[in-house]
């Protein structure tokens, strides 16, 4: 019974944290920044030259479809 108690103690601490924690979080607005970090990865890295432009990428779509 005991280590009943001392769960329901750690886990409602576990949960006020993290409500403080989002609160403080809400209040800076910070949230933006993580969606754009968030979509860093996606954009292509220049230095790599893998990146390809718009029409280089159509003409190659265009020559690999059957003509109909």
């Amino acid at each position: 019974m005991e280590v009943l108690i001392l769960q329901v103690f750690v886990s409602l601490v576990l949960v006020l944290g993290s409500i403080i924690l989002f609160s403080y979080s809400a209040k800076q607005k910070d949230h933006q920044h993580a969606g754009r970090l968030a979509l860093l990865p996606l954009e292509g890295d220049p230095s790599t030259g893998r990146e390809r432009s718009f029409s280089e990428a159509e003409q190659e779509r265009n020559a690999t479809e059957p003509i109909s």
